[in-house]
């Protein structure tokens, strides 16, 4: 059977009467940029995060981009990162001239390690971004620690982490800002490319909606240097219109990953399954399994020939990248990044996945790792 990584078509194919019908909502009064389609989506986040304001954005690597600019963060600041994170969350430091200092990530969790950073904060440290990996919060009440000791503006990262809590508490809301991504493949996607910056602070909001419209406070008046950073309304539209299944969704992705948990928990000896922690309310973007015995590209080539779609997120730490080269502070003691990097792996969880989809993965990697242990018992047998 064959089983994409992401199936698009199933989602949208449900609520394509929906789809259209907002389509045509928007094209016909011709309101494309900002407009009520945006604030009224960015309404509807207010109501669901429990945030002070929300503002759409056109991506989120723009959100990221948007709120190092609003905390003046550039030439001379430095900048706590994971190394085991997407491009983008390092990417837009180094776009306004700051330098990411890499941190560690905890083997539990895949997130930011709080004392790590700790050991990597100088006088030049002006913000931390917390990543929430894979839908899982980074230790927040750590995070929030070392920012009241040290003054750091704290970033949310929550492009994977939509919908999810920590001690209750909707992820983008805790720190100073919060930053999120609705590329198609989150648990709440766009039809391309869109984002949302959040904050419980007025003159962050204030800041940030100049920001997006080139720094213009009123018609052609620009107190700051901004940039184009607008949520299309056709974008907005959809995802207001997506938005009350986004707890359905989530749902069934938490159905996939405790069968995921119960189907594979044999395989404790090859492999180590993500866990939900304590104070966390996962919402599993992804379903990122490690690998153990260097057998990762292994499985991911054997479930490849039997039609089962797999990502390895991600397969170079950031501080490994060329272009990233410069910035050699916190490099030093990466290992579980690392280590991380060789053997994760992620498995199909998007919440149309069938259950004979569900068990079509879970027998090819029975399937696998019953071939190795033949393989070794026999290579055991050779030898004595």
């Amino acid at each position: 059977m064959k089983v994409p990584l992401f199936d698009l078509k199933k989602q949208h194919k449900a609520i394509e009467r929906e789809l259209t019908r907002v389509f045509s909502n928007v094209l016909l009064p011709c309101n494309y940029i900002l407009g009520e389609s945006v604030l009224s989506f960015e309404n509807a986040m207010v109501g669901y995060l429990g945030t002070k304001h929300a503002i759409g954005v056109s991506s989120g690597t723009d959100a990221l981009l948007i709120a190092l600019m609003a905390a003046s963060i550039g030439p001379g600041d430095e900048v706590l990162c994971p190394a085991f994170t997407f491009f983008a969350t390092a990417g837009v430091v180094a776009r306004v001239g700051a330098t990411p200092v890499w941190v560690d990530s905890n083997n539990d969790d895949f997130n930011l390690d709080p004392e790590d950073a700790a050991r990597k904060i100088t006088a030049r440290t002006k913000a931390i971004i917390p990543v929430h990996l894979f839908g899982q919060s980074a230790n927040m009440d750590a995070v929030m620690h070392l920012a009241k000791e040290h003054n750091l503006i704290v970033i949310e990262d929550v492009a994977q982490s939509l919908g999810a809590t920590y001690k209750q508490q909707q992820l983008g809301t805790i720190g100073h800002i919060g930053c999120f991504s609705f590329y198609p493949t989150k648990n709440l996607g766009a039809l391309g490319d869109a984002g949302m910056v959040t904050t419980n602070d007025d003159e962050f909001a204030a800041k940030l909606k100049m920001l997006r419209v080139h720094g213009m406070e009123s018609k052609y008046y620009h107190p700051v240097v901004g940039g184009n950073f607008r949520l299309d309304a056709i974008q907005a539209a959809f995802l207001e219109a997506k938005l009350p299944y986004l707890n359905s969704y989530i749902e069934r992705r938490r159905e996939n990953a405790r069968f995921y948990d119960q189907s594979l928990a044999n395989l404790n000896g090859y492999l180590t399954l993500p866990t939900e922690l304590r104070d966390n309310f996962h919402t599993w973007n992804q379903y990122t399994i490690r690998v153990r015995g260097g057998f990762r590209d292994d499985l991911r080539a054997f479930l490849s020939e039997n039609w089962i779609g797999t990502e390895i997120y991600y397969p170079e730490t950031l501080d490994v990248q060329p272009c990233f080269s410069q910035y050699t502070f916190g490099k030093e003691s990466l290992n579980r990044a690392h280590q991380l990097s060789k053997e994760v792996l992620s498995l199909p969880i998007f919440p149309e996945l069938t259950k004979e989809e569900r068990d079509a993965v879970v027998e090819v990697i029975q399937s696998f790792f019953k071939q190795a242990k033949s393989k070794a018992s026999l290579e055991a047998s050779a030898v004595n």
